[in-house]
């Protein structure tokens, strides 16, 4: 009954918003890049870039600006990601590498570099010092959330209303399916290419803003947990539409802070308790069925 009340809490409800929106902004960007049909395995890398510009940008420039330094913060960790992401591009579209490596090796320099950063910048390895002025809280009561969490939500609105609604969404789902087709009806398929994974980037970068400056206040080694290849799963799990994204990064995030809230508990092990989201995450993919990914999903354009 504890544990029911628990979960039933306010403080749950926070946690678990909290912990929806990293995903959501990740798998909404990944569905941007794959919808074009690049795939795009370097997510997590991004979300580390993003939140380590975020951090390092506010706290370089908090004493001169104040409280609008974690605006501009948040400005550098969406640019980092979208240039990151920009070489992924590069290398993807126009040298034609395979994707996945790609991704892997973006990854691999996430995991490689902050501690570089932070060594020179800050004395240590592992963590920068925490920021004065973080963003935000803006709501009713205990109901208070920084910018990135209101903007998730409305990204998914946007991104349904971009994909369905306007010329550039008809030419992105075209790339992505027939690039061949969309390039004789007068579609720049590179160009179109190269939009959807910047801006796969900008959103994950910003997924990592909100972790480092938007909610803990400060970047630590490998803060994104894993977070990026859960995204990647909400997306395939949500079939690559923007509905099905939310309700599969909802799904995600339920299990997450569950996890949390179960956290010190003895009805599981600890190890058993922190695994529980990647576990399931793996088993709604293998019960997920027919996969709906676009067809040119990781095939290069020659046109």
């Amino acid at each position: 009954m504890d544990i029911l009340n628990q979960i039933l809490s306010t403080t749950f409800l926070l946690i678990f918003i909290r912990s929806v929106v990293p995903l959501l902004l990740t798998a909404l960007g990944g569905l941007f890049s794959e919808r074009s049909g690049v795939v795009n395995i370097a997510l997590d890398g991004l979300i580390i870039f993003g939140a380590l510009s975020g951090a390092v940008v506010t706290l370089a420039t908090e004493e001169q600006l104040g409280s609008f330094a974690p605006w501009l913060g948040w400005l550098a960790g969406a640019a980092v990601g979208g240039l990151v992401a920009w070489i992924h591009a590069v290398l993807s579209i126009k040298y034609r590498a395979n994707q996945v490596i790609s991704g892997t090796a973006i990854n691999l320099l996430a995991a490689g570099m902050p501690p570089v950063i932070l060594q020179a910048f800050y004395a240590t390895s592992t963590e920068s010092p925490k920021v004065q002025h973080a963003l935000p809280l803006w709501g009713i009561g205990d109901f208070k959330f920084s910018p990135p969490v209101y903007f998730a939500f409305l990204v998914v609105a946007l991104t349904w209303y971009v994909l369905y609604r306007t010329p550039y969404g008809l030419r992105l789902r075209a790339t992505g399916e027939q690039p061949g087709a969309a390039a004789s009806m007068g579609v720049n398929v590179q160009r179109m290419r190269y939009s959807a994974v910047i801006l796969s980037g900008i959103l994950a970068g910003s997924a990592g803003v909100f972790l480092s400056i938007g909610n803990l206040s400060a970047f630590t080694r490998n803060m994104s947990a894993g977070l990026g290849f859960i995204a990647l799963a909400a997306l395939i799990f949500g079939q690559w539409k923007p509905l099905g994204v939310l309700g599969a990064t909802l799904l995600f995030g339920l299990l997450q802070a569950i996890s949390i809230a179960l956290g010190g508990k003895d009805l599981l092990p600890d190890p058993l308790i922190g695994a529980l989201p990647y576990l399931i995450t793996i088993l709604a993919l293998i019960f997920t069925g027919r996969s709906a990914a676009p067809k040119a999903l990781g095939q290069p354009y020659d046109g």
